[in-house]
């Protein structure tokens, strides 16, 4: 996030939704978006459903899913026609815009309306709306990015902000919102193929040059594989070992039976989890984790914000934190590693990772951060952290825009699969269930999976809501129930992926996103049938 949660829900006279559900996914920040909006804060909900937000919305531009980029494309295009852009910005402080502009030119109000089956009346209310905000953010989830042109969508957010003037101030700027707790830490601490801590380039030889110092040893130059691209790279034999963390691929991967081939390719699979997960399951070894509540350390949240964790309790029996099972691994493949405590793990990251050099665990348990925590880049022991990204200008000098046509999503409705399917996730449970299903009272509530049908739909293929149903895609079959209402448009469904009765993982499409390597879980073909 450019900004603070308190700064884009408490300081912005426009708020712009995209690709976002926080009532159900974030429900602290859709608590706090939802008391801006009481507050007279106006209200933007792009998003291919009726979420409770758009009910209180301004404008709901309730497009397909899919065409992210086709919409911001024509926000830019209707900014540009009706002077609406921020010159002295663009100028100053950016370049490249005169390619985005040309490329805009063709995403005309009536153009982008057809592609993304919206009002063009609408789409132009929005411009105006925004652009003529004084103090307006843009905030994105998944919606955003689970698609195969996700970085494009992310990118074409950035230029509508961007052209706008409305990055690095107060109310302002482009606010992801982290699918998962820490996911920020992770990516921060090198947890991708292609960085080292800080998001230090793997290709850059000073880079390299550094950590192999650092660490007493040679290190490659060329980046690994993402974790979406190690599934084929399984089956085709060039991976044989893996071990796993934290994550349940066989539940909350895209095409599960691809998954499931994959891991059963391995030669060897190590799983270190709190529960014997889905993919535990095909594990040759299960170590047991430990929770938040077992260990200590930190974790860096959505809006950058490094916080202290401290260790609650003790369970017994045989279990490590994940820090000393590195350790120990490392010592027996050969690697002679001391083993650290988390304050000196943090101190390590500090020295040799610019953005966290300020950052220790004595100050954040100090008196002055008070357990606030500090937002990086906090550069020394004495800086402040960093609230809002870009108030002194960009990184690289100055900002570069990154225009994008629009693609269509990898697999389209045809007469066999006729209608889209879009996931995500739901209030009362989390993610892969791991824990939130050991909840009795949750699973009164909910328990079992689902799919959303258009009342228009139900009606042509004879299915009342709450009647089982069979949905299919070219890649698996699942049971589920149907629930019939107009939260999505005719032709399209949606599900959530918490339940391992009916998991909607089964049909996605494994389509990844050509940069970031995103699987395309908000668009698939599917058809229903009502069970006989």
């Amino acid at each position: 996030m450019t900004n603070t949660i308190d700064d884009i829900t408490q300081k912005a006279d426009t708020i712009l939704l995209v690709g976002s559900n926080p009532e159900e996914a974030h429900p602290v920040l859709g608590m706090q978006i939802r008391a801006a909006v009481e507050r007279g804060c106006k209200l933007i909900v792009v998003d291919p459903r009726d979420i409770k937000l758009a009910a209180q919305a301004d404008i709901h531009l309730k497009l397909n899913p899919g065409t992210n980029v086709a919409f911001a494309n024509g926000m830019v295009n209707v900014m540009v026609r009706d002077g609406l852009v921020d010159r002295d910005f663009i100028m100053q402080k950016t370049e490249g815009f005169e390619a985005l502009e040309a490329l805009v030119a063709d995403y005309t109000p009536d153009k982008v309306a057809r592609i993304c089956g919206i009002r063009e009346d609408d789409l132009v209310a929005a411009a105006h709306m925004y652009a003529r905000a004084e103090r307006a953010p843009i905030i994105y989830c998944l919606g955003v990015t689970e698609h195969s042109s996700g970085t494009e969508g992310v990118m074409a957010l950035s230029n509508i902000a961007m052209a706008c003037g409305k990055l690095g101030r107060e109310g302002c700027g482009v606010n992801p919102i982290r699918g998962q707790n820490n996911v920020q830490g992770a990516c921060d601490m090198g947890a991708m193929p292609t960085d080292f801590t800080g998001y230090q380039k793997v290709a850059n030889s000073e880079v390299v040059a550094k950590f192999e110092a650092a660490w007493g040893t040679k290190l490659s130059h060329t980046p690994g594989l993402k974790a979406t691209e190690c599934f084929p790279a399984m089956i085709e034999g060039h991976l044989r070992g893996l071990f796993i963390f934290g994550e349940d691929p066989v539940r909350t991967d895209p095409d599960t039976n691809h998954v499931i081939h994959a891991l059963e390719s391995l030669d060897f699979l190590v799983v270190d989890d709190l529960f014997l997960t889905e993919t535990a399951k095909y594990a040759d070894v299960v170590l047991p984790g430990r929770s938040y509540a077992e260990k200590d350390g930190t974790f860096t949240n959505t809006e950058r914000r490094v916080q202290r964790v401290r260790k609650a309790v003790e369970i017994a029996g045989d279990t490590k934190p994940d820090t000393e099972i590195f350790t120990l691994i490392m010592n027996r493949m050969g690697y002679p590693q001391p083993l650290l405590s988390p304050a000196q793990v943090m101190d390590e990251i500090a020295s040799l990772t610019p953005s966290y050099a300020g950052i220790s665990h004595a100050r954040l348990d100090g008196e002055a951060v008070a357990g606030r925590g500090l937002q990086w880049p906090c550069t020394s022991p004495e800086h402040p952290g960093t609230p809002i990204l870009h108030a002194g200008g960009f990184a690289r000098g100055k900002g570069a825009y990154s225009p994008a046509p629009y693609k269509p999503a990898q697999e389209l409705p045809d007469a066999d699969y006729p209608l889209v399917l879009s996931t995500g996730r739901i209030l009362y449970q989390y993610n892969a269930c791991a824990m939130t299903d050991k909840t009795p009272g949750i699973n009164e509530i909910v328990s079992e999976s689902f799919i959303e049908v258009n009342r228009a739909d139900a009606a042509a293929l004879g299915i009342e809501d709450g009647e089982r149903v069979r949905v299919s895609s070219r890649r698996a079959s699942i049971e589920t129930q149907a629930r019939v209402s107009d939260k999505t448009n005719p032709g399209q469904t949606w599900m959530p992926f918490h339940f391992q009765d009916g998991n909607s993982n089964w049909l996605t499409n494994a389509a990844l996103d050509g940069i970031a390597k995103a699987p395309e879980y908000k668009v698939c073909a599917v058809r229903v049938e009502k069970l006989a």
